[in-house]
């Protein structure tokens, strides 16, 4: 293997920044699966698993257990069934929810302990991170669901660790899982984009079990002849030596992130009466104007996915954070299509992919901006994923399961 795809793991040691930011997302990843575990992709997912039987290896989000790679399955597709996890722009997906099925579900069997598990997920995050970033824009613009294609190996850096394989072993399940990574963009807006999360977890897995009993793989099954970043369109370019995993972004609105800096830039500028509101202008990234700019959204989800459904919502005082505010009935509310239709969003390629600039005309013209990419201090953001997790969940069992650093609490609230 050569010191590119060794580079997916580093050899520096991880800094405090990187732990604390994992321990946040193991709240964040279990808050969303614990909301997540009645939709229909859960619900279907952990059925099918059920009838299948198995071993009994490892806990369910909804009740029950499964084989690990049954369970690092059902648990990735429902930890990502809301879309409110964590995200890093830079790798373009979703690290936690490919990563923390598989370190659970592993972690859960081989008896490890907490601080093992956030090793592993650090560990495991930081490489499906780097992996994104080997892919690059054109791995994903070309079609590929980053969040499953890179979780993969990152799901599988995770459970090698957990199941103590050498270096040597772990090349070769990384070399392995390169040949089952898959998941595609064209399941966005379906069942599939979730379960492109259970995929790549339960992935990870397999490789990693095959590999612990002597599973030879192609050592150039990444970077060779038909390997996968030549066959996957990937840029490969040199990587960070630092811990990507320290800026990751977490969602603290439930709908797109593309439009979560245009909300908190409004945030900066309330209170105000909407009432005097005569135009509003959002400034955005070129990127999200064929993501999430519906113009007139007839439903809860596609207000998910509009600017300026989001913009009159969080004006007229919506929380904007809590799953029931993304109502069917108020895409045809008169009050809020009054302020929707006041609302113009264009492109800015000045600004960056995080970025958003927000201009209110009125009696008293206001103007904010906001980048995602500013760093919030630790006490900030745990202060803001407790309230998200309260909010999914109506009180601080995740919360608490996290802060008393027992995987058999994590594993008590996720059978809930």
């Amino acid at each position: 293997m050569t010191a590119l795809i060794d580079s997916l793991i580093p050899d520096f040691a991880p800094t405090d920044a990187a732990r604390d930011i994992m321990r946040l997302s193991l709240l964040d990843w279990l808050a969303c699966g614990i909301a997540g575990k009645d939709e229909p992709v859960a619900e279907l997912t952990r059925a099918m698993v059920r009838e299948e039987g198995g071993a009994e290896q490892a806990s369910l989000f909804g009740g029950g257990r499964a084989p690990m790679r049954a369970a690092a399955m059902v648990n990735g597709a429902t930890s990502h069934a809301l879309d409110y996890d964590d995200t890093h722009f830079a790798h373009i997906g979703h690290p936690s929810v490919a990563v923390l099925p598989a370190a659970m579900a592993v972690a859960e069997h081989h008896g490890r302990d907490f601080e093992d598990l956030i090793e592993a997920a650090l560990y495991g995050c930081e490489a499906s991170v780097r992996m994104g970033l080997l892919l690059g824009r054109s791995h994903y613009q070309v079609g590929f669901h980053q969040t499953a294609t890179a979780g993969a190996f990152g799901a599988t850096v995770a459970a090698a660790r957990l199941m103590g394989l050498d270096e040597d072993q772990t090349r070769h399940a990384l070399a392995l899982v390169s040949t089952r990574a898959s998941g595609l963009k064209s399941q966005f807006g379906t069942m599939g984009k979730p379960y492109n999360a259970g995929i790549a977890a339960s992935n990870g897995v397999e490789a990693a079990l095959l590999a612990s009993k002597g599973f030879i793989s192609n050592p150039d099954a990444l970077e060779g002849e038909n390997g996968f970043l030549t066959t996957h369109h990937a840029d490969v370019g040199s990587l960070p030596q630092e811990w990507m995993m320290a800026q990751v972004s977490h969602k603290f609105h439930a709908c797109c992130h593309g439009l979560h800096a245009t909300l908190e830039a409004l945030e900066s500028l309330k209170p105000l009466d909407v009432s005097g509101i005569t135009a509003i202008k959002i400034t955005t990234h070129p990127r999200w104007m064929t993501v999430c700019n519906l113009p007139v959204p007839c439903t809860g989800l596609e207000a998910k996915f509009s600017y300026r459904m989001v913009t009159a919502l969080s004006l007229m005082g919506h929380a904007t954070a809590a799953l029931a505010t993304y109502e069917d009935s108020l895409c045809s509310d008169p009050q809020v299509i009054s302020l929707r239709d006041k609302v113009t969003v264009v492109a800015d390629d000045m600004l960056s992919e995080t970025e958003a600039m927000v201009q209110i005309e009125g009696a008293t013209p206001l103007m904010a901006h906001h980048d995602l990419s500013t760093p919030l201090s630790p006490d900030e953001r745990a202060e803001k994923l407790r309230h998200k997790a309260q909010v999914l969940l109506g009180d601080d069992r995740a919360w608490d399961s996290v802060q008393s650093g027992h995987l058999g609490a994590l594993m008590a609230v996720m059978s809930f």
